[in-house]
């Protein structure tokens, strides 16, 4: 892997990587604070689009950790920022929480159940039969299908919860049509992010914690990678991709003092 000091922008997973089960991984804190006192620019990138980056800010700030509003990428910013840029001034069936349709309207794009662009899909726990009947009847229609992330489960502190992969599966599955899924591992992610930041790949790195969505981006995008074994991949599962990580490590908090 290129040396730490020539790589000047680090883009982050969350879940996994600066927390995990509801509370700070062991130094994040001090991770993210070593890359704000060297002058490192960084981004939060998550799969997560239940929340909007004010939320995500009070909820990390109740753990622990200091990350500024301008300083996430979520799945539902990135789902907005795409459907923008391929048909402006749209509208869209949305599905998902507040997070969700708040992105589209902050891209001008307005909600309609009967004559919709596209039909966006997001993380909820309050999926509903009507909404997904309204859905396959809008994209049997010819609306086009979008879904932040493609993961089929989340983390709960009781077990794995249904994740919006799995809920597009059922829409696929009636309809016959896949959706487009905006996050990781879709690099298209990581190069917004460098956009955000003002970076390029070449000084750019990507940290996560599982090879097949934040490792996969990294390397689709053309960027240095590292997988953190603190969140769902372990020694055991590397090998099994055809890909790699340019580097392992148990935490973020063993990149620190190289900083």
């Amino acid at each position: 892997m290129t040396s730490n000091d020539s790589i000047r922008n680090w883009l982050c997973d969350m879940d996994g990587v600066l927390i995990a089960e509801g509370a700070m991984v062991d130094g994040a804190d001090r991770f993210l604070d070593r890359l704000r006192v060297t002058g490192r620019p960084f981004l939060v990138l998550t799969n997560n689009s239940m929340f909007t980056p004010g939320e995500l800010r009070r909820r990390l700030h109740a753990m622990g950790l200091d990350v500024d509003e301008g300083q996430f990428w979520t799945s539902a910013l990135a789902a907005a920022h795409f459907v923008h840029s391929q048909r402006p001034g749209g509208n869209a069936f949305v599905i998902g929480e507040p997070s969700l349709h708040s992105a589209l309207r902050d891209v001008q794009y307005r909600e309609s159940s009967r004559d919709a662009d596209y039909v966006v899909l997001g993380e909820t726990q309050d999926y509903s039969f009507e909404d997904f009947a309204t859905a396959i009847g809008l994209i049997e229609r010819g609306s086009h299908f979008v879904a932040t992330n493609p993961e089929p489960t989340g983390p709960s502190p009781n077990g794995s919860l249904p994740g919006c992969g799995a809920m597009a599966a059922i829409i696929e599955r009636a309809t016959g049509v896949a959706p487009y899924y905006v996050g990781k591992p879709n690099a298209r992610m990581i190069r917004e992010a460098l956009a955000v930041l003002g970076a390029d790949s070449k000084s750019s790195v990507m940290v996560g914690d599982r090879m097949d969505t934040d490792i996969l981006a990294g390397v689709d995008a053309g960027l240095e990678t590292i997988l953190v074994l603190s969140g769902v991949d372990g020694e055991d599962d590397v090998d099994r991709f055809p890909f790699r990580a340019s580097r392992v490590v148990r935490s973020v908090a063993e990149l620190i003092d190289e900083l």
